[in-house]
Protein backbone atom coordinates (compact mmCIF):
# COMPACT_ATOMS: atom_id res chain seq x y z
CA UNK A 1 0.00 0.00 0.00
CA UNK A 2 0.93 3.43 -0.69
CA UNK A 3 1.18 5.47 2.54
CA UNK A 4 3.22 8.47 1.01
CA UNK A 5 2.78 10.82 -1.91
CA UNK A 6 4.85 13.96 -3.11
CA UNK A 7 3.81 16.01 -5.89
CA UNK A 8 4.78 19.21 -7.29
CA UNK A 9 4.76 21.76 -10.42
CA UNK A 10 1.68 18.77 -11.67
CA UNK A 11 -1.39 20.69 -13.12
CA UNK A 12 -2.95 22.75 -10.12
CA UNK A 13 -0.12 21.39 -7.61
CA UNK A 14 2.43 24.36 -7.82
CA UNK A 15 4.47 24.05 -4.34
CA UNK A 16 5.69 20.84 -3.11
CA UNK A 17 2.98 18.57 -1.31
CA UNK A 18 3.81 16.09 0.72
CA UNK A 19 1.03 13.79 1.89
CA UNK A 20 2.28 11.42 4.57
CA UNK A 21 -0.60 8.76 5.70
CA UNK A 22 1.57 6.90 8.06
CA UNK A 23 -0.40 6.28 11.72
CA UNK A 24 1.71 5.91 14.78
CA UNK A 25 1.35 2.90 16.90
CA UNK A 26 -0.12 4.72 19.86
CA UNK A 27 -3.44 5.28 17.27
CA UNK A 28 -5.88 2.37 18.61
CA UNK A 29 -7.68 0.86 15.70
CA UNK A 30 -10.59 -1.30 16.93
CA UNK A 31 -12.19 -1.65 13.70
CA UNK A 32 -9.73 -2.94 11.64
CA UNK A 33 -8.86 -0.05 9.41
CA UNK A 34 -5.56 0.28 9.40
CA UNK A 35 -2.62 -2.11 7.66
CA UNK A 36 0.65 -2.30 8.60
CA UNK A 37 2.77 -0.57 5.90
CA UNK A 38 5.03 -3.55 5.44
CA UNK A 39 5.04 -6.90 7.67
CA UNK A 40 6.34 -6.45 10.91
CA UNK A 41 6.34 -2.26 10.98
CA UNK A 42 4.62 -0.80 13.67
CA UNK A 43 3.56 2.13 11.24
CA UNK A 44 0.45 1.75 9.49
CA UNK A 45 -1.84 3.27 6.60
CA UNK A 46 -4.89 3.55 6.38
CA UNK A 47 -7.16 0.92 3.53
CA UNK A 48 -9.78 3.96 2.63
CA UNK A 49 -8.37 7.03 1.78
CA UNK A 50 -10.87 9.70 0.81
CA UNK A 51 -10.25 12.97 -0.35
CA UNK A 52 -12.77 16.12 -0.02
CA UNK A 53 -12.81 19.51 -1.42
CA UNK A 54 -14.42 22.11 -3.13
CA UNK A 55 -14.97 21.61 -6.96
CA UNK A 56 -11.84 22.29 -9.05
CA UNK A 57 -9.92 22.12 -5.69
CA UNK A 58 -7.40 19.70 -7.07
CA UNK A 59 -8.64 16.20 -5.77
CA UNK A 60 -8.63 15.12 -9.36
CA UNK A 61 -5.22 16.01 -9.78
CA UNK A 62 -3.73 14.48 -7.03
CA UNK A 63 -5.37 11.14 -8.10
CA UNK A 64 -4.10 12.06 -11.60
CA UNK A 65 -0.64 12.39 -9.81
CA UNK A 66 -0.97 8.40 -8.44
CA UNK A 67 -2.32 7.23 -11.89
CA UNK A 68 0.96 9.38 -13.88
CA UNK A 69 3.32 7.43 -11.91
CA UNK A 70 1.59 4.31 -11.97
CA UNK A 71 0.90 4.59 -15.65
CA UNK A 72 5.17 5.48 -16.27
CA UNK A 73 5.87 2.03 -14.42
CA UNK A 74 3.59 -0.30 -15.79
CA UNK A 75 3.23 0.77 -19.41
CA UNK A 76 5.80 4.09 -20.79
CA UNK A 77 7.29 1.95 -22.72
CA UNK A 78 4.36 1.32 -24.87
CA UNK A 79 4.00 5.01 -26.15
CA UNK A 80 4.06 5.53 -29.08
CA UNK A 81 4.56 9.55 -29.55
CA UNK A 82 6.91 11.99 -27.86
CA UNK A 83 6.42 13.81 -24.43
CA UNK A 84 4.21 12.86 -21.43
CA UNK A 85 0.58 13.41 -20.67
CA UNK A 86 0.54 16.01 -17.95
CA UNK A 87 0.94 19.66 -17.65
CA UNK A 88 3.02 21.74 -15.53
CA UNK A 89 1.25 25.07 -13.37
CA UNK A 90 0.23 27.04 -15.58
CA UNK A 91 2.42 30.39 -14.38
CA UNK A 92 5.61 32.15 -15.83
CA UNK A 93 7.70 31.04 -12.72
CA UNK A 94 6.76 27.26 -13.26
CA UNK A 95 7.50 26.67 -17.10
CA UNK A 96 11.13 26.09 -16.71
CA UNK A 97 10.84 24.01 -13.33
CA UNK A 98 10.63 20.25 -12.93
CA UNK A 99 7.91 18.33 -12.46
CA UNK A 100 8.35 16.39 -9.71
CA UNK A 101 6.84 13.09 -8.33
CA UNK A 102 7.38 10.54 -5.72
CA UNK A 103 5.52 7.39 -3.85
CA UNK A 104 6.53 5.73 -1.27
CA UNK A 105 5.28 2.03 -0.17
CA UNK A 106 6.00 -0.99 1.86
CA UNK A 107 7.26 -4.12 0.33
CA UNK A 108 9.71 -7.30 -0.22
CA UNK A 109 13.26 -6.10 -0.16
CA UNK A 110 15.92 -6.76 -2.60
CA UNK A 111 12.61 -7.92 -5.07
CA UNK A 112 14.26 -10.56 -7.57
CA UNK A 113 12.71 -13.53 -8.64
CA UNK A 114 15.02 -15.43 -6.27
CA UNK A 115 13.44 -13.76 -3.25
CA UNK A 116 9.60 -13.82 -4.81
CA UNK A 117 10.15 -17.69 -5.14
CA UNK A 118 10.94 -17.71 -1.18
CA UNK A 119 7.90 -15.56 -1.17
CA UNK A 120 5.63 -17.66 -2.75
CA UNK A 121 7.26 -20.73 -0.27
CA UNK A 122 5.97 -19.26 2.47
CA UNK A 123 9.87 -18.73 3.88
CA UNK A 124 11.58 -16.13 5.78
CA UNK A 125 12.19 -12.79 3.84
CA UNK A 126 13.14 -9.49 4.62
CA UNK A 127 10.85 -6.40 4.52
CA UNK A 128 10.63 -2.74 4.49
CA UNK A 129 9.67 0.53 2.85
CA UNK A 130 10.78 1.78 -1.31
CA UNK A 131 10.87 4.99 -2.42
CA UNK A 132 10.22 5.74 -6.10
CA UNK A 133 10.83 9.52 -7.74
CA UNK A 134 11.07 10.78 -11.11
CA UNK A 135 11.33 14.01 -12.09
CA UNK A 136 10.49 15.82 -15.89
CA UNK A 137 12.42 18.75 -17.27
CA UNK A 138 9.93 21.28 -18.78
CA UNK A 139 11.75 23.60 -21.00
CA UNK A 140 9.06 26.41 -22.27
CA UNK A 141 6.47 25.21 -20.51
CA UNK A 142 6.57 21.99 -21.94
CA UNK A 143 7.14 18.77 -20.61
CA UNK A 144 10.72 17.61 -22.55
CA UNK A 145 12.33 14.31 -20.69
CA UNK A 146 13.08 12.29 -17.57
CA UNK A 147 15.37 14.22 -15.58
CA UNK A 148 16.08 11.48 -12.98
CA UNK A 149 14.31 8.57 -11.75
CA UNK A 150 15.46 6.71 -8.92
CA UNK A 151 14.24 3.55 -6.99
CA UNK A 152 15.12 3.00 -3.40
CA UNK A 153 14.86 0.72 -0.52
CA UNK A 154 15.30 1.27 3.45
CA UNK A 155 15.46 -2.56 5.15
CA UNK A 156 13.24 -2.72 7.99
CA UNK A 157 12.45 0.79 7.45
CA UNK A 158 15.39 2.50 9.27
CA UNK A 159 18.77 3.60 8.30
CA UNK A 160 19.88 5.15 5.05
CA UNK A 161 17.93 4.57 1.70
CA UNK A 162 19.82 1.95 -0.35
CA UNK A 163 19.85 2.06 -4.26
CA UNK A 164 17.83 -0.34 -6.19
CA UNK A 165 18.90 1.87 -9.77
CA UNK A 166 19.14 5.76 -10.41
CA UNK A 167 18.99 7.23 -13.63
CA UNK A 168 20.23 11.01 -14.64
CA UNK A 169 19.46 13.31 -17.46
CA UNK A 170 21.32 11.89 -19.66
CA UNK A 171 19.90 8.19 -19.61
CA UNK A 172 22.84 6.96 -17.11
CA UNK A 173 21.84 3.97 -15.01
CA UNK A 174 23.15 3.03 -11.95
CA UNK A 175 21.98 -0.72 -10.93
CA UNK A 176 22.74 -2.83 -7.89
CA UNK A 177 22.81 -6.41 -6.77
CA UNK A 178 18.95 -6.80 -6.74
CA UNK A 179 18.78 -4.47 -9.96
CA UNK A 180 21.60 -5.64 -12.31
CA UNK A 181 22.71 -4.33 -15.65
CA UNK A 182 24.69 -7.52 -16.37
CA UNK A 183 23.22 -8.65 -19.85
CA UNK A 184 21.24 -5.39 -20.15
CA UNK A 185 23.53 -2.95 -21.29
CA UNK A 186 22.66 -2.86 -24.53
CA UNK A 187 18.80 -1.44 -23.26
CA UNK A 188 20.79 2.07 -22.15
CA UNK A 189 21.70 2.85 -25.97
CA UNK A 190 17.61 2.60 -26.61
CA UNK A 191 16.07 3.83 -23.62
CA UNK A 192 13.91 7.09 -24.39
CA UNK A 193 13.97 9.98 -23.05
CA UNK A 194 10.07 10.02 -21.81
CA UNK A 195 10.30 6.18 -20.58
CA UNK A 196 10.98 4.88 -17.54
CA UNK A 197 13.46 2.66 -16.46
CA UNK A 198 11.12 0.00 -14.80
CA UNK A 199 8.62 -0.10 -18.01
CA UNK A 200 11.63 -0.23 -20.76
CA UNK A 201 13.89 -3.02 -19.13
CA UNK A 202 10.44 -5.16 -18.24
CA UNK A 203 9.60 -5.31 -22.05
CA UNK A 204 12.84 -7.39 -22.32
CA UNK A 205 12.02 -9.64 -19.75
CA UNK A 206 14.21 -7.74 -16.88
CA UNK A 207 13.77 -9.67 -14.12
CA UNK A 208 13.50 -7.45 -10.99
CA UNK A 209 11.98 -4.71 -13.76
CA UNK A 210 9.24 -7.19 -14.48
CA UNK A 211 8.06 -8.15 -10.69
CA UNK A 212 8.04 -3.94 -10.02
CA UNK A 213 5.75 -3.67 -13.61
CA UNK A 214 3.94 -6.89 -11.94
CA UNK A 215 2.89 -4.83 -8.53
CA UNK A 216 2.30 -1.33 -10.65
CA UNK A 217 -0.56 -3.64 -13.06
CA UNK A 218 -2.58 -4.28 -9.35
CA UNK A 219 -3.21 -0.84 -9.27
CA UNK A 220 -6.72 -0.16 -11.02
CA UNK A 221 -7.54 3.58 -12.09
CA UNK A 222 -10.71 4.81 -13.27
CA UNK A 223 -9.81 8.71 -13.39
CA UNK A 224 -11.45 11.46 -15.79
CA UNK A 225 -14.64 11.34 -17.28
CA UNK A 226 -13.87 8.16 -19.95
CA UNK A 227 -14.75 6.33 -17.00
CA UNK A 228 -18.03 7.88 -16.40
CA UNK A 229 -19.30 7.58 -20.07
CA UNK A 230 -18.13 4.78 -21.68
CA UNK A 231 -19.87 1.91 -20.62
CA UNK A 232 -19.17 -0.86 -23.16
CA UNK A 233 -15.47 -1.56 -21.65
CA UNK A 234 -17.44 -3.24 -18.58
CA UNK A 235 -20.08 -4.93 -20.72
CA UNK A 236 -17.55 -6.82 -22.79
CA UNK A 237 -15.53 -7.52 -19.93
CA UNK A 238 -18.75 -9.33 -18.14
CA UNK A 239 -19.70 -11.23 -20.72
CA UNK A 240 -16.43 -13.39 -20.80
CA UNK A 241 -16.14 -12.99 -16.62
CA UNK A 242 -19.46 -15.54 -15.44
CA UNK A 243 -17.53 -16.27 -11.86
CA UNK A 244 -17.76 -11.93 -12.12
CA UNK A 245 -20.95 -11.75 -12.72
CA UNK A 246 -22.27 -14.10 -10.60
CA UNK A 247 -20.52 -12.50 -7.47
CA UNK A 248 -21.99 -8.88 -9.19
CA UNK A 249 -25.72 -10.47 -8.77
CA UNK A 250 -24.95 -11.57 -4.97
CA UNK A 251 -24.04 -7.87 -4.72
CA UNK A 252 -27.01 -6.49 -6.56
CA UNK A 253 -29.85 -8.21 -4.97
CA UNK A 254 -28.17 -7.78 -1.04
CA UNK A 255 -28.10 -3.79 -1.79
CA UNK A 256 -31.18 -3.56 -2.46
CA UNK A 257 -31.11 -1.59 -6.04
CA UNK A 258 -34.07 -3.20 -6.84
CA UNK A 259 -32.45 -5.85 -9.23
CA UNK A 260 -32.72 -9.04 -8.90
CA UNK A 261 -30.03 -9.98 -11.21
CA UNK A 262 -28.15 -9.40 -14.35
CA UNK A 263 -27.80 -11.63 -17.62
CA UNK A 264 -26.44 -11.32 -21.20
CA UNK A 265 -28.87 -11.93 -24.14
CA UNK A 266 -27.95 -12.84 -27.62
CA UNK A 267 -28.98 -10.29 -30.41
CA UNK A 268 -27.71 -9.71 -33.78
CA UNK A 269 -25.34 -6.60 -32.86
CA UNK A 270 -23.43 -8.84 -29.64
CA UNK A 271 -24.35 -9.66 -26.10
CA UNK A 272 -27.23 -7.09 -24.53
CA UNK A 273 -27.01 -6.81 -20.54
CA UNK A 274 -30.74 -7.71 -19.24
CA UNK A 275 -31.90 -6.86 -16.07
CA UNK A 276 -34.63 -8.46 -13.61
CA UNK A 277 -36.24 -5.88 -11.25
CA UNK A 278 -38.17 -7.45 -8.54
CA UNK A 279 -41.84 -6.92 -8.79
CA UNK A 280 -41.70 -6.10 -12.61
CA UNK A 281 -42.55 -8.72 -15.06
CA UNK A 282 -40.31 -7.62 -18.18
CA UNK A 283 -36.88 -7.65 -18.09
CA UNK A 284 -34.86 -3.92 -18.47
CA UNK A 285 -32.10 -3.50 -20.65
CA UNK A 286 -28.74 -1.72 -20.09
CA UNK A 287 -29.72 1.89 -21.03
CA UNK A 288 -32.68 2.13 -19.20
CA UNK A 289 -31.29 0.85 -15.85
CA UNK A 290 -31.06 3.61 -13.48
CA UNK A 291 -27.64 5.65 -13.45
CA UNK A 292 -26.28 4.51 -9.66
CA UNK A 293 -27.03 0.70 -10.41
CA UNK A 294 -24.86 1.08 -13.29
CA UNK A 295 -21.73 3.69 -11.89
CA UNK A 296 -21.80 0.38 -9.21
CA UNK A 297 -21.98 -2.14 -11.81
CA UNK A 298 -18.71 -0.33 -13.55
CA UNK A 299 -16.73 -0.11 -10.67
CA UNK A 300 -16.95 -3.36 -8.97
CA UNK A 301 -15.00 -5.68 -11.04
CA UNK A 302 -12.38 -3.47 -9.86
CA UNK A 303 -13.23 -3.53 -6.59
CA UNK A 304 -13.51 -7.10 -7.28
CA UNK A 305 -9.91 -7.77 -8.51
CA UNK A 306 -8.43 -5.58 -6.24
CA UNK A 307 -9.56 -7.22 -3.10
CA UNK A 308 -9.11 -10.66 -4.05
CA UNK A 309 -5.31 -10.31 -5.12
CA UNK A 310 -4.28 -7.28 -3.20
CA UNK A 311 -3.53 -3.68 -4.53
CA UNK A 312 -5.36 -0.34 -4.77
CA UNK A 313 -8.19 1.11 -6.63
CA UNK A 314 -8.26 4.82 -7.55
CA UNK A 315 -11.13 6.25 -8.33
CA UNK A 316 -12.46 9.55 -9.22
CA UNK A 317 -15.85 10.71 -8.00
CA UNK A 318 -16.77 7.24 -6.05
CA UNK A 319 -20.09 9.03 -5.26
CA UNK A 320 -21.72 9.59 -8.05
CA UNK A 321 -25.33 8.27 -8.61
CA UNK A 322 -24.43 5.91 -5.83
CA UNK A 323 -26.69 6.25 -3.08
CA UNK A 324 -25.14 7.17 0.71
CA UNK A 325 -26.33 3.95 2.31
CA UNK A 326 -24.14 1.78 -0.47
CA UNK A 327 -20.82 4.12 -0.37
CA UNK A 328 -20.03 3.17 3.51
CA UNK A 329 -20.91 -0.65 2.85
CA UNK A 330 -18.48 -0.32 -0.29
CA UNK A 331 -15.86 0.77 1.91
CA UNK A 332 -16.43 -2.13 5.05
CA UNK A 333 -15.18 -3.85 2.37
CA UNK A 334 -11.78 -2.75 2.41
CA UNK A 335 -12.00 -2.49 6.74
CA UNK A 336 -13.12 -6.14 6.62
CA UNK A 337 -9.87 -8.30 6.12
CA UNK A 338 -11.09 -11.51 7.65
CA UNK A 339 -13.97 -11.97 4.92
CA UNK A 340 -13.32 -9.38 2.01
CA UNK A 341 -10.00 -7.90 2.56
CA UNK A 342 -7.50 -10.32 3.50
CA UNK A 343 -4.79 -9.12 1.17
CA UNK A 344 -4.81 -5.55 3.09
CA UNK A 345 -5.28 -3.85 -0.16
CA UNK A 346 -6.61 -0.10 -0.78
CA UNK A 347 -8.89 2.30 -2.26
CA UNK A 348 -8.64 6.06 -2.87
CA UNK A 349 -11.21 8.26 -3.93
CA UNK A 350 -12.92 11.77 -4.68
CA UNK A 351 -16.12 12.45 -2.95
CA UNK A 352 -18.16 15.05 -2.44
CA UNK A 353 -20.92 13.23 -0.50
CA UNK A 354 -20.61 15.03 3.19
CA UNK A 355 -22.78 12.23 4.97
CA UNK A 356 -19.84 9.82 3.99
CA UNK A 357 -17.07 11.38 6.61
CA UNK A 358 -19.15 10.37 9.89
CA UNK A 359 -18.20 7.00 8.50
CA UNK A 360 -15.00 8.12 8.62
CA UNK A 361 -11.64 8.28 10.90
CA UNK A 362 -9.76 11.61 10.09
CA UNK A 363 -6.82 9.64 9.55
CA UNK A 364 -8.81 8.15 6.15
CA UNK A 365 -9.72 12.26 5.33
CA UNK A 366 -7.68 14.06 2.88
CA UNK A 367 -8.75 17.19 2.18
CA UNK A 368 -7.26 19.48 -1.21
CA UNK A 369 -8.62 23.17 -1.35
CA UNK A 370 -6.95 25.93 -3.65
CA UNK A 371 -6.06 29.75 -2.86
CA UNK A 372 -6.63 32.91 -4.96
CA UNK A 373 -3.65 32.45 -6.98
CA UNK A 374 -4.77 29.04 -8.10
CA UNK A 375 -2.16 26.90 -6.35
CA UNK A 376 -3.65 23.83 -4.14
CA UNK A 377 -2.97 22.38 -0.86
CA UNK A 378 -3.21 18.77 -0.03
CA UNK A 379 -3.14 17.91 3.55
CA UNK A 380 -4.37 15.05 5.77
CA UNK A 381 -6.43 15.93 8.88
CA UNK A 382 -3.65 13.86 10.88
CA UNK A 383 -1.98 17.43 10.08
CA UNK A 384 -4.38 19.70 11.71
CA UNK A 385 -6.03 19.39 15.38
CA UNK A 386 -8.50 17.52 15.03
CA UNK A 387 -10.42 15.79 17.95
CA UNK A 388 -11.04 12.12 18.28
CA UNK A 389 -14.94 12.83 18.80
CA UNK A 390 -15.35 15.47 16.61
CA UNK A 391 -18.29 15.15 14.24
CA UNK A 392 -16.54 15.48 10.90
CA UNK A 393 -19.59 16.16 8.95
CA UNK A 394 -20.30 19.40 11.04
CA UNK A 395 -16.89 20.23 11.29
CA UNK A 396 -15.93 20.56 7.50
CA UNK A 397 -19.36 22.25 6.19
CA UNK A 398 -18.50 24.96 8.87
CA UNK A 399 -15.31 25.49 7.16
CA UNK A 400 -13.37 24.37 9.58
CA UNK A 401 -11.00 21.87 7.88
CA UNK A 402 -10.98 23.99 4.94
CA UNK A 403 -11.81 22.79 1.35
CA UNK A 404 -15.20 23.88 1.09
CA UNK A 405 -16.42 26.70 -1.96
CA UNK A 406 -17.02 30.05 -0.37
CA UNK A 407 -19.53 31.57 -1.94
CA UNK A 408 -20.49 34.89 -1.92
Amino acid sequence: MIYKLEIENFYSIRDRQVLDLSIAPNVQDPDGRYAPIFKGSELRVPKVVALYGANASGKTTVLRALEFVISMVRDSAQRTTPGFNCERFNDVESQSRPISLAIEFGGVMNFTPEVFKKLEAAEDVEYGIYRYEISIEVKEGRAERIASEALRQKPAGTGKWQRVFERDINGRVKDSRSFPLSGYQHLLNTLRPNVSVLSSFAMFQHPTATLFVQLAQKVLVQVGTAHNENDQPVINYLVHQPEVLSKLNQELSRIDVGVEGMRFQDTPAGPIPMFKHFGLQYEMPWLLESHGTRAFIKMFPAILATLSQGGIFVIDEFDVSIHPLVLPEILRWFHTKESRNPFDAQIWFTCHSVSLLDELNKEEIVICEKDRQGRTAVFSLMDVKVRRDDNHYRKYLSGAYGGVPQIG
